[in-house]
């Protein structure tokens, strides 16, 4: 039976541009096989960076910058190819300030986008999940931070302002590293499988996610999905503690009141891109167990208008809701103030989209990415609401990175 990791030892070698759609931590509502892909020197991609507004077209020793909106010379190429080569599928990511509307600081340590059309690909059947690792141990935040405290501090008087109902609160952690991130994504998904799980890499980039969370799944019919997380626990030791734990994610006020203000925004930005009348909630803060955790997620979907393209709905939707908070524009106003450093690739999204209309991608958490030169970057953060306790947020963003820098030691 062919293994993905084998194909991608084969590969990673020879191809600087590469990527692996990995299936082995699929749920039953996501993919159940790995895509691998590599890209030969005629092959094209692109990189965006936010600060200097500048989208970079890359075929051969050739590098033009050819745009300043990356979802605008996306959907060109794809437009394209729909006309002369429908088979073909984009695969990349969308940075946090990859819409130019947003502001953008420099410093960021990979490019804020990349795709790469993609033409030759191997697909390896999944025969079923990863086995589950064995539960993680419990980790202690500590002392919260001053500066930690202090950006807590000022979402707090937003939040009672009445500026926002909900700040999702983030920050970069950077550590060198010296481990090949080929071995390091190995590590990461067998600690962690995540049904999109993914490895890609480009010059001067590679992106290892273990993310559980979609972000967008666009369908042949053109129904639109998206399933945002909001609420997370870490599991029990023992299976009377496990079945607490849960019990608490879906009975907790805190949880239910974060999830129902992200479930309503998802609400409505499917709404401004969905026919009258086919947006729909099938599914309202559903418990969904990892090895790792437990989750309170809700599943929101509707039908995209015949004008809309799939670009043009990834726009609409990005960046996820889950991600920032609500309402949308004010929430990310009080994260541009609050946050010390650029988000980066996190809290993009990242997947594939095809010619043909088609499109599934995830949300990037629990993910690391480095420039190839020994330095690494990981984001962490949490909802935060008037509710909300400083110690507790803290310690929960310190579990929720664990596992990410156990990759990383030798």
């Amino acid at each position: 039976m062919t293994v993905p990791a084998d194909v991608l030892a084969a590969l990673h070698g020879d191809h600087p541009r590469l990527f692996w759609l990995d299936g082995g931590g699929s749920r039953d509502w996501s993919r159940r096989r790995s895509v691998l892909g590599v890209l030969e020197d005629d092959d094209v991609s692109l990189t965006y960076d936010a600060a200097r507004r500048e989208v970079v077209r890359h075929r051969g020793d050739t590098h033009e910058v050819v745009g300043d909106d990356v979802f605008t010379v996306l959907g060109e190429h794809l437009a394209h190819d729909a006309e002369h080569a429908p088979e073909v599928q984009w695969v990349g990511y969308f940075g946090y300030a990859s819409n130019p509307a947003q502001p953008a600081a420099p410093g960021a340590v990979v490019p804020d986008a990349v795709w790469m059309r993609a033409r030759t690909t191997h697909v390896v059947e999944e025969p079923g999940r990863l086995p589950d690792p064995r539960p993680a141990p419990q980790v202690q935040g500590g002392e919260v931070p001053g500066w930690y405290a202090t950006a807590f501090a000022a979402v707090q008087e937003a939040l009672h302002r009445g500026d926002s109902y909900e700040v999702n609160l983030t920050y970069r952690e950077r550590l060198k590293s010296d481990v090949d991130p080929v071995e390091a994504y190995l590590r990461l998904r067998a600690a962690n499988p995540a049904p999109y799980a993914c490895f890609l890499r480009h010059p001067g980039v590679a992106l290892l996610s273990s993310s559980p969370e979609r972000f967008a799944v666009v369908r042949a019919d053109r129904t639109v999905e998206t399933k945002p997380i909001k609420g997370t626990t870490l599991r029990g030791a023992t299976p009377e503690d496990d079945a607490a734990e849960a019990r608490r994610l879906v009975t907790d006020p805190r949880f239910r009141a974060e999830n129902l203000m992200v479930t309503d925004l998802l609400r409505h930005d499917i709404g401004g891109i969905s026919e009258v009348g086919s947006v729909e909630v099938p599914g309202l803060m559903e418990v969904e167990t990892y090895p790792h955790v437990h989750q309170l997620v809700s599943t929101v979907r509707g039908r995209m208008r015949r004008e809309v393209s799939t670009v043009q709905a990834l726009r609409a939707l990005f960046p996820a809701g889950s991600m920032t908070g609500a309402p949308k524009r004010r929430t990310m106003e009080i994260i541009d103030t609050v946050e010390s450093s650029p988000r980066g690739a996190y809290a993009g999204a990242v997947g594939w989209l095809a010619a043909d209309g088609r499109a599934d991608l995830g949300v990037v958490i629990r993910s690391l990415v480095t420039d190839g030169a020994g330095t690494w970057e990981l984001g962490t953060g949490g909802g935060v609401t008037v509710h909300s306790d400083v110690a507790e947020e803290w310690a929960e963003t310190r579990w929720k990175v664990a596992r990410l820098r156990a990759v990383l030691e030798d």
